[in-house]
């Protein structure tokens, strides 16, 4: 088979793979750095070719509350934004996490608090990670560190969201929004059938038929022993995710004396600082958690029992050390570098901040 191979921005890598993906609706509301998404959604008309539903909302609220109500009816819905954007949507991400909507969102991290910068950032992933609306629930959140990554996570946060009949997150930034890369596109997948949602998803608001009952979706429950229920199975939920679906990739990490932790785009720069400390004699590996939730705490634990220092590197105050610390459980020492405001750190700087760590031992 003949693979399509494009230069592309990120951005435009998630437009192609919904298509491509089979699926049945994009509803999103344009913002920097991820408006080329909608763009290109515009452009490709994918309407005309596959019957894919393409909308700009009057706002992230409209956009994730019909993201709520297609999702619902079983259909495979997503919307993306950048990071002012995703907050709005925080409201309607935990309404589908409670009544067990899957739903995909992408979000093109900037530089905050309130409007920031359009530059790229890592700060959201607190938000990401903690749930970022009320109550006790999970978003499945994965980080993806190329274009081609955007592409291929795009089928896979539709997989895990209809797994676990909850919200998927592509947390991206606009350093791999807006770069450019060869990507193999998906192969094109058919959207599904009506016959075959309502084989695939029992649950889904499809109406009443001569064969079944019509199914209510709410996060609503008046009676706090349901509702106490309802959060426990969420919970046996969340941990049966955890057990299955960790991911994270490793490189030069078996005969490190010290580890650099980073995700997305700082995983990108971390690899080229890696390449200067070991030309330096520095014995340094890198581990990528692809997983942001679940976290793969039980592997950062392994590795923090065999080296001398984990350096966290983010673009951003210090989030993702928190869950390193926890993994760590004080068996190495764990120190966090990164910038803020837009900015991107270099390779050297990394290295250091490396040094940094080995003198203060």
């Amino acid at each position: 088979m003949n693979q399509e191979v494009k230069l592309m921005k990120g951005n435009e890598a998630i437009a192609h793979a919904a298509i491509r993906c089979g699926a049945d609706g994009f509803f999103g509301y344009p913002i920097t750095p991820q408006t080329e998404i909608i763009e290109t959604l515009a452009a490709l008309k994918p309407w005309e070719t596959t019957g894919m539903v393409v909308l700009q909302a009057e706002s992230e609220v409209a956009a994730i509350n019909m993201i709520y109500g297609g999702a619902g009816a079983g259909k495979r819905v997503l919307t993306t934004s950048s990071s002012p954007g995703i907050a709005l949507m925080q409201e309607g991400i935990a309404y589908m996490a409670g009544a067990e909507v899957p739903g995909v969102i992408v979000n093109v991290q900037r530089g905050g608090p309130g409007l920031g910068t359009i530059q790229p950032s890592q700060a959201d992933y607190f938000q990401a990670t903690r749930g970022g609306g009320n109550g006790d629930y999970q978003v499945i959140v994965l980080a993806p560190n190329s274009v081609q990554e955007m592409a291929d996570f795009v089928d896979l946060a539709f997989e895990l969201a209809f797994r676990y009949r909850n919200p998927a997150m592509i947390l991206s930034d606009g350093i791999i929004g807006q770069m450019m890369e060869k990507v193999v596109l998906p192969p094109m997948k058919p959207r599904r059938t009506e016959e075959q949602i309502k084989k695939e998803c029992p649950w889904a608001t499809i109406g009443r038929t001569k064969d079944r009952q019509p199914n209510i979706i709410t996060s609503l429950e008046l009676k706090p022993e349901e509702m106490e229920k309802r959060n426990l199975a969420l919970q046996q939920k969340y941990a049966r995710c955890k057990e299955r679906e960790v991911r994270f990739e490793t490189q030069q990490c078996d005969d490190a004396d010290y580890i650099i932790v980073a995700f997305g785009s700082a995983a990108r720069i971390a690899e080229k600082a890696v390449e200067i400390a070991r030309g330096e004699g520095i014995k340094v590996g890198l581990f990528r958690p692809i997983t942001l939730w679940p976290f793969p705490e039980k592997q950062i634990a392994e590795l923090a029992q065999k080296v001398k220092g984990i350096l966290v590197t983010e673009i951003n105050a210090g989030q993702m050390i928190q869950d390193v610390k926890l993994a760590a459980n004080g068996a190495t020492q764990v120190r966090h570098f990164g910038r803020l405001g837009g900015i991107v750190p270099e390779p050297q700087e990394i290295v250091d901040n490396l040094k940094k760590m080995m003198n203060h031992e």
